[in-house]
């Protein structure tokens, strides 16, 4: 294997977060604001580009980087060894509400495609890089579809869904139509493409979006309730404007419970 084995363990239900033993040498690769916490002995290291084996020169390490750029993340990934003679455990959270998966990429080829803010963490060893789309439609209109993670190598990764996740496992010829937002990631055999609404009381009125993702087997779907641009715009949608506190808010006066309390402010 050219990735370090790794064993680990996850805890929670609603906010879970993944406990990873490293033996002596072993080491993980994460997304900058994923640590947890760490046992004495473990060494934390900031690295350019994503630590695989691919970005050994200076040269892999600044195509790393730069693949992260495309997919909206940090220049850097940070790295944690032991350094130790025993095992020594390093955790991660989740970011929000929902469930970690972990994938082990020997059951799929090698290869797991993923949005782009769903990678969590991964042994090290692993290659993450960008999955470009090869179809116009899919560029166009595929909203967070459009570039994706690769996750690459024969080790084990962790993503995270938000909300509950439904795992879908897909026959030769068998179509699953998604938002675009909910999909967590799938197997490299998926066919992957952007597909219309149709009708224009849909289009116009549907308030959905104008376009599906359509999901074509054989191969393995992840698929989250919950995206984390739904959850921020429904945060935002229900923040008060101006600062002030929505005291009124699902009650029969409404805006009016704010000045019966003595706070008029809207």
């Amino acid at each position: 294997m050219t990735a370090h084995e790794i064993d680990y363990r996850i805890y929670g239900e609603e906010m879970q977060y993944v406990e990873i033993e490293l033996d002596p040498q072993e080491g993980v690769v994460a997304e900058a604001g994923s640590f947890m916490m760490m046992d004495d002995g473990i060494k934390m290291e900031t690295i350019f580009g994503d630590g695989s084996q691919n970005d050994s020169g200076l040269l892999g390490k600044i195509l790393g980087a730069g693949k992260r750029i495309l997919t909206g993340e940090s220049l850097f990934m940070t790295a944690f060894y032991n350094t130790l003679s025993g095992k020594r455990n390093v955790s991660f959270a989740s970011p929000y509400p929902g469930k970690i998966i972990p994938v082990d990429l020997t059951e799929f080829g090698g290869k797991f495609i993923c949005q782009k803010d769903a990678f969590l963490c991964a042994a090290k060893g692993l290659s993450v890089g960008i999955e470009f789309s090869r179809k116009l439609g899919r560029g166009l209109f595929g909203g967070e579809g459009f570039i994706m993670q690769k996750l690459e190598g024969d080790g084990m990764a962790f993503v995270h869904a938000g909300g509950t996740m439904a795992k879908k496992i897909l026959q030769r010829g068998e179509t699953l139509r998604v938002d675009t937002g909910c999909i967590v990631g799938f197997t490299q055999e998926i066919d992957y493409d952007i597909e219309f609404v149709g009708g224009i009381k849909n289009t116009v009125f549907g308030g959905e979006g104008l376009f599906f993702a359509k999901l074509q087997g054989p191969g393995t779907v992840y698929i989250q309730s919950l995206p984390f641009s739904r959850l921020a715009g429904r945060v935002l949608a229900s923040a008060p404007q101006g600062g002030g506190k929505q005291k009124g808010e699902g009650s029969i006066l409404g805006g009016l419970g704010n000045i019966l309390d003595g706070d008029n402010r809207f």
